[in-house]
Formats: C-alpha cells, sequence, structure tokens
C-alpha cells in the first residue's frame, strides 16, 4: 500500500518571528549558508488507511529532492513525540527562507502557532534514529525498511492517538547543508512523498 502525507512542514529556525511553510510545495532540512537550522515534519494516517489488526512488515519512505547546494549528506528520520500542524503559509520563490506562519502552523518555536509551543525548541522528538538515508543530488530518495520504521508505524497503527509521525534532521554541525525536497502539495503527484507499506491481516 502507498500512502500520501496527511501533513508535512518546514521548522526554520529563527529567533525574531515565527516562520512557516504549511501549503508549501517543498520541505527543508540541514543548515543553511547563514547556520541557520532547518528540520521537515511529516505524518501519514495509518490507522485511515490499514486495517485495525495488521502487522506491519514492511515500511518504506520515498521523498523526490529537488535543490541542494551541498554534496552527499545524511539525512535521519525520528519519531515525533508531540502532535503539530500545518496551516495554510506558502513561502515565495524557491521557500528557504520560509514566511509568516498563519493559526496552526507548526514551527521552531510552536507545535500549533501561536497556541501550543514545543518543550524543546526545534521540535520534540526521539533521539533515536528510526532510519536514515544519504542524499547527494537531485532526485528520488528512499528511507529503507528497518525495525525501528516497522514498529514506529506498527505502534501508529495500533493507537492511532501516539501518531505524530517523524522529523527529518539532516547535517547540523556545518553550513551549506540543506536539501529541498518537494511536499505533498507539490503539483507534480510523482513528486510527493509516498510511505509504501506491507502488512499481513487481520487477527
Amino acid at each position: 500500500m502507498s500512502l500520501r502525507p496527511s501533513k508535512d512542514n518546514t521548522l526554520y529556525e529563527i529567533a525574531s518571528v515565527s516562520l512557516s511553510n504549511g501549503a508549501g510545495n517543498h520541505f527543508f532540512v540541514g543548515n543553511t549558508n547563514r547556520g541557520l537550522l532547518r528540520r521537515a515534519v511529516i505524518a501519514f494516517d495509518i490507522a485511515g488507511s490499514i486495517p485495525t489488526g495488521a502487522t506491519i512488515t514492511s515500511v518504506r519512505l520515498i521523498l523526490t529532492m529537488s535543490r541542494t547546494r551541498a554534496g552527499a549528506e545524511s539525512i535521519e528520520l525520528h519519531r515525533v513525540l508531540a502532535d503539530w500542524g500545518e496551516g495554510t503559509s506558502h513561502a515565495p520563490d524557491v521557500e528557504g527562507e520560509g514566511t509568516y506562519s498563519t493559526p496552526g502552523d507548526a514551527t521552531w518555536v510552536y507545535r500549533f502557532f501561536d497556541m501550543d509551543l514545543w518543550q524543546a525548541l526545534g521540535g520534540d522528538f526521539s533521539p533515536a534514529v528510526s532510519a536514515g538515508a544519504v542524499v547527494d543530488g537531485i532526485g528520488s530518495y528512499t528511507w529503507t525498511s528497518t525495525a525501528q520504521m516497522v514498529a514506529d508505524v506498527q505502534g501508529w497503527l495500533d493507537d492511532p492517538s501516539s501518531n505524530y509521525g517523524w522529523l527529518l534532521k539532516g547535517n547540523e554541525t556545518t553550513k551549506r547543508t540543506a536539501k529541498r525536497f518537494d511536499s505533498r502539495e507539490h503539483p507534480t503527484a510523482a513528486n510527493q512523498p509516498v510511505l509504501a507499506i506491507e502488512f499481513t491481516c487481520c487477527g
């Protein structure tokens, strides 16, 4: 089964204003040439798509990277630990600078702008790496199935209230490592994120 995201967004590190890109065509991961971090959050409707009682056997995340200045960089998936939002913000141009948040947007500071805060700036997420992939030039990349990815999705199926998706975290120690990926709002359907799930059913 192949699922499209139910929501995705970028957390733009900035101290003076809350920026987001909830309705944008792209999300960003890594460190900019000014040393500002970018993290992406993405979630899928697992319980609404897979029968209750199913056993997840394999999970793959497929993303299209459409802009980069850096060479090969590793991008990690981490399970998000609190709910977050996707508002109507849509950044201009190549979208890397974000734009002013709209109500309900996830930002570096807020889970839902401007009501609910993250406990930690930059998002609340598990330190455990669910999966990793090395991305280099423009193109399609796959985070191949791991035991932790399978456990994450199985947990979201069994307890839908815990499904807050994944945070994508890149190389944050070096400038100019940022990567741009196409979001669920991208006008080319083939470029939109896909979560490919295999499972056995049921009981």
